[in-house]
């Protein structure tokens, strides 16, 4: 990935935030103050500064499905993908749309999930059994 993607929003508390992005998924976390926190989000910057976080709305239809607008979230390869799922399982994460594959059989076959961090931000993490597949038509 030659160019991180850097994104900055708002979050209400940094002490659950950082148990959330860096224990439940898995994020290293960088430079912080006592208003913001940043971790290396599967290559990618995001900064988490105390504050409201964004209104959003399932206002997108995706399949059979209308997801939470604005979102943010990775494309992982699978096998991460998994793995990720499994510890939001295990830490009681509320799911938005559960773990499940979409478009089975299709071009851009992949497995999806959507949840909410502890201020309510939405994330979608999507994983691939082929990474050549995440922009095929």
């Amino acid at each position: 990935m030659p160019h991180p993607f850097h994104l900055a929003i708002h979050v209400t508390d940094l002490d659950a935030a950082r148990a959330f992005y860096g224990g439940v998924l898995g994020a290293d976390e960088g430079r912080s103050t006592e208003t913001w926190v940043d971790f290396d989000f599967f290559g990618h910057q995001l900064s988490l500064h105390l504050g409201e976080p964004f209104a959003n709305a399932p206002t997108g239809k995706v399949g059979d499905h209308m997801v939470p607008m604005p979102h943010f979230g990775v494309v992982l390869p699978l096998r991460d993908w998994k793995a990720m799922a499994g510890r939001l399982k295990a830490a009681g994460s509320t799911f938005i749309i559960p773990p499940s594959v979409r478009f089975e059989g299709e071009a851009g076959e992949q497995w999806t999930m959507f949840f909410r961090d502890p201020s309510g931000n939405p994330i979608e993490v999507k994983g691939f059994a082929d990474m050549d597949g995440v922009f095929a038509a």
